[in-house]
């Protein structure tokens, strides 16, 4: 059984921690709540951070003159300089984080969707774009896994997040051991994953874990690190994904009846046609590698990713895509 590294979590206070909402409540989020045993949190609240109480009257992002503002509008208080500096100092101040939790549309944390307002008060929404915080995680840290509550409601997005978050918080692990027999094992561990995610990448990091050039492990593990947060950036194509499956198969092509092996296509089949998901096939695999004993695949991440715990294949129905 995979033990499963914490990652460090920075999320929005008011997801599950705290009533620190503009209304004065808590928001109930039954992701937070399973993740909550299997990570670190660290919460935080922009909005009372800069001196604003609970309950509070609303904030907006507010474009003047093409300037983007974080206004107050029932008392007129301008917010913008004092949330700006807070999000400097809170960021230059963090330390190691895996990734972001976020709340949805706030005008401080949103990472999208969150309304810009024009300056009259009853005039329509100009559009949308990020909050003050959002935006600032979003361009201090690109690459990482930064997500809101609203989108985690999708299946594929939260598969591709909680995928991510836990193999840097496994290799934040081997980063601090500094050791490159660790990197080593980290990138056996997961040929399959990065081979689903992407190929380029995988080539040019097993070179790097070579050190053909004796460079020093400190080094080379933190190149490693920008290389794996790149090939983890975006979610694989699900013909990459079919691809490291039928290499996981030839494993036990000699010990397979055909029945089995025509099983295990026709789960690849409705795969690719997006009446399962990719843990039906998965699932397969698994069974055959208990079943066989099959070593070096047991150890394969792309397999078990993260917690079982965290396992729900159900969403919102809004935007999902299995490609």
């Amino acid at each position: 059984m995979r033990e499963f590294a914490r990652p460090r979590i920075v999320s929005s206070k008011c997801l599950e921690f705290e009533a620190c909402r503009y209304n004065g409540v808590m928001i109930p989020d039954p992701f937070v709540r399973k993740l909550i045993p299997l990570a670190d949190f660290y919460p935080v609240c922009p909005e009372m951070e800069i001196g604003l109480g609970v309950p509070r009257d609303p904030i907006r992002v507010v474009s003047d003159g093409g300037a983007l503002k974080l206004l107050q509008p029932t008392t007129g208080l301008d917010c913008t300089e004092r949330m700006l500096s807070f999000c400097r100092s809170f960021l230059d101040s963090l330390g190691e984080a895996d990734g972001f939790l976020l709340k949805y549309r706030s005008p401080s944390c949103g990472i999208k969707d969150v309304k810009i307002h024009s300056p009259k008060e009853d005039a329509p929404a100009l559009g949308k774009g990020a909050g003050f915080f959002g935006k600032a995680v979003l361009e201090r840290f690109p690459l990482l896994p930064i997500e809101d509550e609203g989108r985690l409601n999708n299946f594929t997005i939260r598969e591709h997040y909680l995928t991510r978050l836990f193999t840097l918080a496994d290799y934040r692990r081997v980063a601090a051991a500094g050791e490159m027999s660790g990197l080593v094992d980290f990138h056996t561990d997961n040929k399959l994953l990065l081979m689903a995610f992407h190929q380029g990448e995988l080539k040019a990091m097993g070179k790097l874990v070579a050190n053909p050039e004796k460079r020093r492990p400190a080094e080379v593990i933190g190149e490693y690190r920008r290389r794996l947060e790149r090939a983890l950036a975006r979610p694989p194509r699900f013909t990459s994904a079919i691809n490291v499956l039928m290499h996981a198969l030839g494993y036990f092509k000699k010990g397979l009846s055909a029945r089995e092996k025509a099983y295990f296509l026709d789960q690849l089949e409705l795969y690719r046609a997006g009446k399962v998901p990719l843990s039906a096939p998965v699932s397969v695999i698994n069974a055959w590698i208990a079943r066989f004993e099959q070593d070096y695949l047991a150890r394969q991440t792309f397999f078990n990713p993260y917690p079982l715990e965290l396992v729900e294949i159900t969403d919102s129905g809004k935007g999902r895509k299995l490609r």
